[in-house]
Order: C-alpha cells, then structure tokens, then sequence
C-alpha cells in the first residue's frame, strides 16, 4: 500500500476517486470489472528534456548539475546517492516517472537487489498514476521488469508481490492479477494490501457486498487503516446496509482529524 495517499472525495459526489496503487484493471467475475486511472507520463528520452518547461528554472539548474555529475561518475555509493537526490528533486516535482528513470539508471550501473527495488518500486509509483494506456503498458513492464528480479531472490516479499499482481491486472492477461492477488491472501489471510486491493477492485466493479466482505477482513486485522474503514463504510452504502452504513461513518469521524475525510464522510450522512 501506498504510504502517503489518502482517500479524495468531492463532496455530494458518490463515486469514488481511488488514489491508491491501482491503475486501470479489469477481473473476473468474483471481483468484477473495473478501470481506475491516474495521471503521470514517461519516455525513454532524458527526462530533464521531457519535464524542462514544467519545472522551475532553479530545480531544473539543480537536475542539470546533478545529472552531469551522474553520467561522470563510476563509484558505486555515489552514482547511488546522486540517483537518490535527482529522484527526490523529481518527486517533490510530481514527476514520478523521471525520478524512476534514475533509479533505473543507478539499478543498471550498481546491478544488486537494493537498487532493484528501488527502481521498480519507483515506476510502480509513475504506473499508479499514468494516464496513456501506451506509458501505463512501459511502465507497468519496467515494474516487474525490476520487482520480478527481487522476487526470484526473496519470494516472501508479498508487498512487492502485490505490486506486480496490480500490474497484471490491467494488462492484457488480467486473471494472472488476480490469481497472484488470491495466492497472496492463501499464503497470508490478513494481508493488507491484498485485502484492500480486492476490496477496492470490488467496489470499481459495483460488487459492494462482496466489497463489504473484503473490508470487514482488512479492518478486522488492520484497524488503524482509515482508507479501509473509510470504504467499508460507503461499500455499506452502496449496498443498502443503512444502519451499517451510519454506525461505520460514525467510527470513521472518530478515527481521523483529515478534512477532506471528514467533508466525504458528511456528504455521505446527509444522504442517511
């Protein structure tokens, strides 16, 4: 699961805006069907040419001189930390795709499990919020192009398994997704990111009572997770379970001081 993303809802609007690590998808018929889009881009061009006019002139000075610094360099713990500080510069760009392209780049010249990770990870999170279903596709395969490699090393690693499985899932062999999705919750009931992304994949295709299920696990197990509580609450909605519905609403406003939480939770009671 994402680490900083949070529940976004325009009040009085009853469909859902999921911000968190899904990309356009279709399932079968136990979680149904369902597209979930986002917005990011990417290219195989330098990324300093792609993004240059959407950056300010002092971070892209700051880009340029830390990019030529990385192109000179051959000691392994430098190209590392100039890779991190150009992917930081790009994320706090809202660049996600650019800050992955230099993970990737340190991932080709270090070549261990650590960069791997890092570089896959990171064009996860470009994946999550692409738009194009041409840049959604490159990103999605540089994706397990690096997480596949940790996990040949490190099968355990259900967190990176998940990821993988969500790429799948909007792909053009979508029931791999999912199988991986269920391997996930066989080997491990209470897994979080694997409940909360069928869950979600069942509200995206209006099964909101099979939503309900999946989301009384999550929050049976993962309590603090606010985004699970926060759907299971508008599953009950969607699904008629009223009193459900306000009870879950209720505990949701106990949970959290988040405002724009709070004004999505409101919209939903008034329609009680």
């Amino acid at each position: 699961m994402k680490k900083s993303q949070i529940i976004v809802l325009a009040i009085g609007v009853v469909s859902i805006a999921v911000l968190f690590s899904l990309p356009t998808a279709v399932v079968d018929n136990d979680e149904g069907d369902t597209q979930i889009r986002s917005e990011a881009s990417t290219d195989e061009e330098t990324p300093r040419n792609l993004h240059e006019a959407e950056i300010s002139q002092d971070v892209r000075e700051r880009i340029a001189s830390l990019a030529i610094k990385l192109e000179g360099i051959e000691d392994k713990e430098e190209i590392s930390s100039l890779a991190d500080l150009l992917a930081e510069e790009y994320t706090q760009a809202g660049k996600f795709d650019s800050a992955a392209y230099y993970l990737e780049q340190a991932a080709i010249k270090i070549d261990d499990v650590k960069h791997w990770e890092k570089a896959g990870s990171a064009y996860y999170e470009a994946y999550t919020f692409a738009l194009n279903e041409q840049k959604i596709a490159l990103l999605a395969d540089k994706t397990r192009s690096y997480l596949n490699k940790v996990l040949d090393k490190d099968p355990s690693r259900l967190d990176l398994k998940t990821k993988v499985a969500m790429t799948y899932v909007s792909s053009n062999n979508p029931m791999q997704g999912i199988t991986m999705l269920r391997e996930i919750l066989e080997e491990d009931p209470t897994n979080e990111d694997g409940l909360f992304n069928m869950g979600v994949l069942s509200m995206q295709s209006g099964q909101y009572k099979r939503a309900a299920e999946r989301f009384e696990e999550l929050v049976r197990y993962h309590p603090d997770n606010i985004q699970g509580q926060f759907y299971l609450g508008v599953s009950y909605f969607e699904s008629k379970q009223t009193n459900k519905a306000k009870k879950q609403f209720q505990e949701v406003k106990n949970m959290t001081q988040d405002q724009m939480v709070l004004a999505s939770v409101e919209s939903y009671l008034e329609r009680l």
